[in-house]
C-alpha cells in the first residue's frame, strides 16, 4: 500500500517528555512532506498551543493542516483559515458546569487564547504548562461563557475521573463525544466530533482515501482515527486497550517511535532504492 497522509497525536506520540520533537522525528517528518506525503497533527489541545509544532515541521509550506480540539476544528496552515469548525452551544456548556459541580470535578473551557475556570487547581494549571495558554479564573463560569465553544474538560483525580468518565459517557453519550485524553482530562466536545472523523472530513476535500491514511497516537482520544485509518498506530507507550484496536505497534514516543513509523511505511521505497 502506498500511504498519502500521516495523522499525529502530540503530547506522549510526536512529542518527547520535554515536550520537543525529536531531531530522528523531525528529519523522517521533513523528508515525508519532501516526498509529496502530507503530514497533519491532530490533538486535543486548542489551536494555539499546536501551532509552533506545525510551524517548526513547515506545514505551511506544504499546504497542510493541525485538527485541534479533539477534531473539532480543522485549521490550513497555509492560509490559517478554518476549514471545519463545530462548537457547543452555551446551554451545553452550562449543562456541563452543573454536572461538573455534581461529579465534584474541576472545569475549564477556552475563550480566545485564555484557559476560562472557575477555581485554581492542579491539573488546568497542567493544562497551561502543555499548550502556553493563561489561565483565567472567573468568579463565574456561566456569566463567563457568552459564546459558544469547541470544548470542554473536567478534569480532576484520575481514579475518581475514571468513574465519571464511565457515568457520562453513558448519561450524555446521545448529545456529547466524551472521551479522554489524558488520565485527568475529561474530554466534551459535540456529538460525533472526534480525531476520526475530522480526518474523514479532511481527505474527502483532498482526495485521499482512508486505505492511504496511517494515524498515530497512545489515548483513548486517539482511538476512533486509529480505527478509521488505513493503517492505525498505537504507540508504545499507549495503554492496552489502544494497542488492542490498531494495525501495528510503534516504539515509545521517547525512543522515535514516530520516526520508525515514517521511515518503514511512508520512506520505505526510497529506503529501497538506496
Amino acid at each position: 500500500m502506498t500511504y498519502k497522509m500521516i495523522v499525529l497525536d502530540l503530547d506522549d506520540t510526536l512529542l518527547n517528555a520535554d515536550q520537543m520533537i525529536s531531531t530522528r522525528n523531525k528529519k523522517a517528518l521533513m523528508e515525508a512532506q519532501q516526498e509529496g506525503k502530507k503530514v497533519v497533527l491532530a490533538s486535543g489541545r486548542p489551536t494555539f498551543g499546536m501551532v509552533p509544532y506545525a510551524e517548526e515541521l513547515l506545514l505551511a509550506d506544504y499546504e497542510s493542516y493541525i485538527l485541534s480540539f479533539n477534531g473539532g476544528k480543522i485549521i490550513n496552515c497555509h492560509s490559517n483559515k478554518d476549514f471545519f469548525s463545530q462548537t457547543l452551544s452555551v446551554e451545553a456548556v452550562q449543562r456541563l458546569y452543573e454536572i461538573s459541580l455534581r461529579e465534584n470535578v474541576y472545569i475549564h473551557t477556552y475563550i480566545g487564547d485564555e484557559i476560562i475556570t472557575s477555581e485554581e487547581n492542579p491539573y488546568t494549571t497542567i493544562e497551561s504548562n502543555l499548550t502556553g495558554l493563561p489561565i483565567t479564573v472567573v468568579d463565574s463560569f456561566i456569566n463567563r461563557v457568552t459564546e459558544p465553544v469547541v470544548k470542554v474538560l473536567m478534569v480532576g483525580e484520575p481514579e475518581h475521573l475514571k468513574k465519571v468518565e464511565t457515568k457520562l459517557q453513558e448519561e450524555l453519550g446521545k448529545e456529547f463525544s466524551v472521551m479522554r485524553s489524558k488520565p485527568y482530562f475529561l474530554e466534551f466536545t459535540d456529538k460525533g466530533i472526534t480525531k476520526g472523523t475530522s480526518i474523514e472530513k479532511l481527505i474527502n476535500e483532498l482526495g485521499i482515501e482512508r486505505e492511504e491514511v496511517i494515524a498515530v497516537g497512545d489515548s483513548y482520544n486517539d482511538q476512533e482515527m486509529i480505527e478509521f485509518a488505513g493503517l492505525g498506530v498505537a504507540m508504545g507507550n499507549a495503554p492496552d486497550d489502544i494497542k488492542k484496536v490498531s494495525d501495528y505497534i510503534a516504539d515509545t514516543n521517547e525512543n522515535d517511535g514516530v520516526a520508525k513509523v515514517v521511515e518503514k511505511f511512508l520512506l520505505k521505497d526510497q529506503l529501497l532504492m538506496k
